[in-house]
Protein backbone atom coordinates (compact mmCIF):
# COMPACT_ATOMS: atom_id res chain seq x y z
CA UNK A 1 0.00 0.00 0.00
CA UNK A 2 1.41 3.39 -0.99
CA UNK A 3 2.49 5.76 1.80
CA UNK A 4 -0.18 8.29 0.81
CA UNK A 5 -2.93 5.68 1.03
CA UNK A 6 -1.54 4.43 4.35
CA UNK A 7 -1.58 7.94 5.79
CA UNK A 8 -5.09 8.59 4.51
CA UNK A 9 -6.40 5.37 6.05
CA UNK A 10 -4.71 6.15 9.36
CA UNK A 11 -6.05 9.71 9.41
CA UNK A 12 -9.60 8.39 9.07
CA UNK A 13 -9.18 6.92 12.56
CA UNK A 14 -6.93 9.57 14.14
CA UNK A 15 -9.65 11.27 16.22
CA UNK A 16 -10.79 7.94 17.64
CA UNK A 17 -7.20 6.92 18.43
CA UNK A 18 -6.55 10.22 20.19
CA UNK A 19 -9.67 9.59 22.23
CA UNK A 20 -8.53 6.08 23.16
CA UNK A 21 -5.06 7.25 24.22
CA UNK A 22 -6.43 10.23 26.13
CA UNK A 23 -8.85 8.07 28.11
CA UNK A 24 -5.99 5.83 29.22
CA UNK A 25 -3.34 8.46 30.07
CA UNK A 26 -5.44 11.57 30.80
CA UNK A 27 -2.96 13.79 28.97
CA UNK A 28 -3.64 15.43 25.61
CA UNK A 29 0.05 15.96 24.85
CA UNK A 30 0.92 12.36 25.71
CA UNK A 31 -2.02 11.16 23.61
CA UNK A 32 -0.62 13.03 20.59
CA UNK A 33 2.77 11.38 21.08
CA UNK A 34 1.16 7.97 21.45
CA UNK A 35 -0.84 8.33 18.24
CA UNK A 36 2.28 9.41 16.38
CA UNK A 37 4.03 6.27 17.61
CA UNK A 38 0.99 4.22 16.59
CA UNK A 39 1.35 5.63 13.08
CA UNK A 40 4.97 4.45 12.93
CA UNK A 41 3.86 0.98 14.02
CA UNK A 42 1.04 0.99 11.47
CA UNK A 43 3.41 1.95 8.67
CA UNK A 44 5.49 -1.15 9.35
CA UNK A 45 2.86 -3.91 9.52
CA UNK A 46 1.61 -6.28 6.84
CA UNK A 47 -1.65 -4.48 6.12
CA UNK A 48 -3.18 -7.22 3.99
CA UNK A 49 -3.35 -9.36 7.15
CA UNK A 50 -5.37 -6.78 9.11
CA UNK A 51 -9.10 -7.58 8.90
CA UNK A 52 -10.47 -4.73 11.03
CA UNK A 53 -8.28 -1.65 10.70
CA UNK A 54 -10.12 0.41 13.32
CA UNK A 55 -9.97 -2.30 16.00
CA UNK A 56 -6.35 -3.07 15.18
CA UNK A 57 -5.31 0.58 15.50
CA UNK A 58 -7.23 1.00 18.76
CA UNK A 59 -5.43 -2.04 20.16
CA UNK A 60 -2.00 -0.74 19.13
CA UNK A 61 -2.76 2.69 20.54
CA UNK A 62 -4.09 1.34 23.83
CA UNK A 63 -1.04 -0.88 24.30
CA UNK A 64 1.25 2.10 23.75
CA UNK A 65 -0.88 4.24 26.08
CA UNK A 66 -0.68 1.58 28.78
CA UNK A 67 3.11 1.60 28.51
CA UNK A 68 3.11 5.40 28.76
CA UNK A 69 0.82 5.30 31.81
CA UNK A 70 3.23 2.96 33.58
CA UNK A 71 6.12 5.26 32.73
CA UNK A 72 4.21 8.19 34.25
CA UNK A 73 4.03 6.55 37.67
CA UNK A 74 7.19 8.16 39.04
CA UNK A 75 6.18 11.55 37.63
CA UNK A 76 2.76 11.31 39.24
CA UNK A 77 4.28 10.37 42.62
CA UNK A 78 6.46 13.50 42.57
CA UNK A 79 3.66 15.80 41.43
CA UNK A 80 2.83 18.73 43.72
CA UNK A 81 -0.74 18.42 44.99
CA UNK A 82 -3.64 16.56 43.31
CA UNK A 83 -3.20 15.45 39.69
CA UNK A 84 -6.12 16.11 37.34
CA UNK A 85 -6.36 15.20 33.65
CA UNK A 86 -5.78 17.83 30.98
CA UNK A 87 -8.91 19.41 29.50
CA UNK A 88 -9.48 18.92 25.78
CA UNK A 89 -11.69 20.55 23.19
CA UNK A 90 -14.57 18.51 21.81
CA UNK A 91 -13.61 16.00 19.14
CA UNK A 92 -14.79 16.76 15.62
CA UNK A 93 -16.63 14.44 13.25
CA UNK A 94 -19.71 12.26 13.75
CA UNK A 95 -17.88 9.09 14.80
CA UNK A 96 -15.70 10.91 17.33
CA UNK A 97 -18.74 12.74 18.68
CA UNK A 98 -20.62 9.50 19.27
CA UNK A 99 -17.68 7.85 20.96
CA UNK A 100 -16.96 10.91 23.08
CA UNK A 101 -20.19 10.37 25.05
CA UNK A 102 -19.61 10.60 28.81
CA UNK A 103 -16.32 8.71 28.82
CA UNK A 104 -14.09 11.80 28.61
CA UNK A 105 -16.01 13.95 31.07
CA UNK A 106 -13.72 15.24 33.79
CA UNK A 107 -15.69 13.35 36.45
CA UNK A 108 -15.27 10.07 34.52
CA UNK A 109 -11.55 10.66 33.96
CA UNK A 110 -11.06 11.35 37.66
CA UNK A 111 -12.70 7.99 38.41
CA UNK A 112 -10.51 6.26 35.81
CA UNK A 113 -7.46 7.68 37.60
CA UNK A 114 -8.33 5.48 40.59
CA UNK A 115 -8.16 2.26 38.53
CA UNK A 116 -5.02 0.22 38.00
CA UNK A 117 -3.42 0.68 34.57
CA UNK A 118 -4.71 -2.72 33.39
CA UNK A 119 -8.21 -2.04 34.71
CA UNK A 120 -8.25 1.34 33.01
CA UNK A 121 -7.12 -0.04 29.65
CA UNK A 122 -9.61 -2.90 29.88
CA UNK A 123 -12.46 -0.53 30.73
CA UNK A 124 -11.65 1.72 27.76
CA UNK A 125 -11.38 -1.16 25.30
CA UNK A 126 -14.51 -2.93 26.52
CA UNK A 127 -16.91 -0.24 27.71
CA UNK A 128 -16.01 2.54 25.27
CA UNK A 129 -14.97 0.65 22.13
CA UNK A 130 -16.78 -2.65 22.73
CA UNK A 131 -13.85 -4.86 21.75
CA UNK A 132 -14.34 -8.60 22.40
CA UNK A 133 -12.61 -10.08 25.43
CA UNK A 134 -10.27 -12.27 23.37
CA UNK A 135 -8.90 -9.24 21.50
CA UNK A 136 -8.46 -7.33 24.74
CA UNK A 137 -6.62 -10.31 26.21
CA UNK A 138 -4.26 -10.38 23.23
CA UNK A 139 -3.73 -6.62 23.49
CA UNK A 140 -2.86 -6.72 27.20
CA UNK A 141 -0.99 -10.01 27.21
CA UNK A 142 -3.40 -11.58 29.71
CA UNK A 143 -5.74 -14.56 29.62
CA UNK A 144 -9.34 -13.99 28.63
CA UNK A 145 -10.48 -15.05 32.11
CA UNK A 146 -8.15 -12.47 33.70
CA UNK A 147 -9.45 -9.77 31.37
CA UNK A 148 -13.05 -10.59 32.28
CA UNK A 149 -12.13 -10.16 35.95
CA UNK A 150 -10.39 -6.85 35.20
CA UNK A 151 -13.45 -5.65 33.32
CA UNK A 152 -15.78 -6.70 36.14
CA UNK A 153 -13.72 -4.88 38.80
CA UNK A 154 -13.32 -1.76 36.69
CA UNK A 155 -17.00 -1.63 35.76
CA UNK A 156 -18.07 -2.08 39.37
CA UNK A 157 -15.70 0.62 40.59
CA UNK A 158 -16.78 3.12 37.94
CA UNK A 159 -20.49 2.49 38.42
CA UNK A 160 -20.14 2.88 42.19
CA UNK A 161 -18.62 6.33 41.70
CA UNK A 162 -21.10 7.57 39.10
CA UNK A 163 -24.19 9.64 40.00
CA UNK A 164 -27.30 7.51 40.47
CA UNK A 165 -29.35 9.83 38.30
CA UNK A 166 -28.30 11.33 34.98
CA UNK A 167 -28.27 15.12 35.25
CA UNK A 168 -30.09 17.02 32.54
CA UNK A 169 -27.61 19.04 30.46
CA UNK A 170 -29.88 22.07 30.53
CA UNK A 171 -29.91 21.98 34.34
CA UNK A 172 -26.12 21.55 34.45
CA UNK A 173 -25.73 24.59 32.16
CA UNK A 174 -28.13 26.58 34.34
CA UNK A 175 -26.14 25.84 37.48
CA UNK A 176 -22.90 26.66 35.71
CA UNK A 177 -24.22 30.04 34.59
CA UNK A 178 -25.54 30.78 38.09
CA UNK A 179 -22.13 29.92 39.50
CA UNK A 180 -20.39 32.22 37.01
CA UNK A 181 -22.74 35.07 37.88
CA UNK A 182 -22.23 34.61 41.62
CA UNK A 183 -18.47 34.21 41.43
CA UNK A 184 -18.07 37.05 38.93
CA UNK A 185 -19.98 39.51 41.12
CA UNK A 186 -18.31 38.42 44.36
CA UNK A 187 -21.53 37.03 45.87
CA UNK A 188 -20.08 34.62 48.41
CA UNK A 189 -23.47 33.79 49.95
CA UNK A 190 -24.87 32.79 46.55
CA UNK A 191 -21.85 30.60 45.77
CA UNK A 192 -22.34 28.85 49.12
CA UNK A 193 -26.03 28.38 48.34
CA UNK A 194 -25.19 26.68 45.03
CA UNK A 195 -22.92 24.10 46.68
CA UNK A 196 -24.14 20.83 48.17
CA UNK A 197 -23.45 20.28 51.89
CA UNK A 198 -20.89 17.57 51.04
CA UNK A 199 -19.37 19.43 48.07
CA UNK A 200 -15.66 18.96 47.36
CA UNK A 201 -13.16 21.07 45.43
CA UNK A 202 -10.02 19.53 43.91
CA UNK A 203 -7.48 21.88 42.36
CA UNK A 204 -4.39 21.12 40.27
CA UNK A 205 -1.70 23.76 40.14
CA UNK A 206 1.26 21.40 39.70
CA UNK A 207 3.34 23.66 41.96
CA UNK A 208 3.16 26.40 39.33
CA UNK A 209 -0.10 28.11 40.34
CA UNK A 210 -1.93 28.57 43.62
CA UNK A 211 -3.88 25.40 44.39
CA UNK A 212 -4.96 23.49 47.47
CA UNK A 213 -2.63 20.60 48.23
CA UNK A 214 -5.59 18.53 49.44
CA UNK A 215 -9.28 18.43 48.56
CA UNK A 216 -11.43 21.08 50.23
CA UNK A 217 -14.78 19.98 51.67
CA UNK A 218 -17.87 22.01 52.52
CA UNK A 219 -19.57 25.02 50.88
CA UNK A 220 -18.16 27.71 53.20
CA UNK A 221 -14.55 26.53 52.95
CA UNK A 222 -14.79 26.08 49.19
CA UNK A 223 -16.33 29.52 48.61
CA UNK A 224 -13.81 31.32 50.82
CA UNK A 225 -10.88 29.55 49.14
CA UNK A 226 -12.22 30.44 45.68
CA UNK A 227 -12.73 34.10 46.54
CA UNK A 228 -9.31 34.20 48.16
CA UNK A 229 -7.69 33.01 44.93
CA UNK A 230 -9.76 35.41 42.82
CA UNK A 231 -8.97 38.40 45.05
CA UNK A 232 -5.27 37.74 44.64
CA UNK A 233 -5.68 37.58 40.85
CA UNK A 234 -7.86 40.57 39.89
CA UNK A 235 -8.74 41.27 36.27
CA UNK A 236 -9.89 37.84 35.12
CA UNK A 237 -12.89 37.16 32.89
CA UNK A 238 -15.13 34.14 33.40
CA UNK A 239 -16.60 32.53 30.29
CA UNK A 240 -17.92 29.11 29.28
CA UNK A 241 -16.39 26.74 26.74
CA UNK A 242 -17.16 23.23 25.45
CA UNK A 243 -14.42 21.01 26.87
CA UNK A 244 -14.40 17.25 27.45
CA UNK A 245 -17.86 16.97 25.98
CA UNK A 246 -19.40 19.25 28.59
CA UNK A 247 -19.83 22.90 29.51
CA UNK A 248 -16.79 24.13 31.42
CA UNK A 249 -15.90 27.42 33.05
CA UNK A 250 -12.70 29.16 31.93
CA UNK A 251 -11.02 32.10 33.67
CA UNK A 252 -9.03 34.23 31.23
CA UNK A 253 -6.41 36.88 31.84
CA UNK A 254 -6.38 38.74 28.58
CA UNK A 255 -6.32 36.17 25.79
CA UNK A 256 -4.78 33.31 27.78
CA UNK A 257 -6.61 30.74 29.90
CA UNK A 258 -5.60 30.80 33.55
CA UNK A 259 -7.98 28.24 35.07
CA UNK A 260 -10.45 25.66 33.77
CA UNK A 261 -13.22 24.53 36.11
CA UNK A 262 -15.55 21.58 35.69
CA UNK A 263 -18.67 21.41 37.84
CA UNK A 264 -20.32 18.13 38.74
CA UNK A 265 -23.92 18.45 39.86
CA UNK A 266 -26.64 16.36 41.45
CA UNK A 267 -29.25 18.18 39.39
CA UNK A 268 -30.06 20.53 42.25
CA UNK A 269 -26.67 21.62 43.59
CA UNK A 270 -22.98 21.51 42.70
CA UNK A 271 -21.33 18.48 44.28
CA UNK A 272 -17.78 18.56 42.88
CA UNK A 273 -15.50 21.21 41.43
CA UNK A 274 -12.36 20.31 39.50
CA UNK A 275 -9.97 23.21 38.88
CA UNK A 276 -7.02 22.84 36.50
CA UNK A 277 -4.54 25.69 36.92
CA UNK A 278 -1.24 24.12 35.90
CA UNK A 279 -0.37 26.07 32.72
CA UNK A 280 1.24 22.97 31.19
CA UNK A 281 -2.22 21.38 31.12
CA UNK A 282 -4.01 24.29 29.46
CA UNK A 283 -2.22 24.27 26.10
CA UNK A 284 -5.21 22.80 24.24
CA UNK A 285 -7.72 25.29 25.70
CA UNK A 286 -8.72 27.90 23.09
CA UNK A 287 -7.47 31.46 23.41
CA UNK A 288 -10.12 33.98 24.46
CA UNK A 289 -10.50 35.48 20.97
CA UNK A 290 -11.22 32.02 19.52
CA UNK A 291 -14.46 31.85 21.53
CA UNK A 292 -15.90 34.97 19.92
Amino acid sequence: MADEALAREFDEHRAVLLGAAYRVVGSASDAEDIVQEAWLRWAGVAHEEVRDVRAYLIRITTRLALNRLRQQKARREQYVGPWLPEPIVECEGPEAAVELADSVSMAMLVVLETLSPLERATFVLREVFDLPYDEIAETLGRSEAAVRQLAHRARGHVHARQPRHRVDKARHSELTMQFIAAAGTGDLAQVVALLAPDAVLISDGGGKKTAALRPIYGPEKIARWLFGVMSSNPGFELVTAALNGELALVAYFGDEPDTVAFLQTSGELITELYLIRNPDKLTTVPARHALE
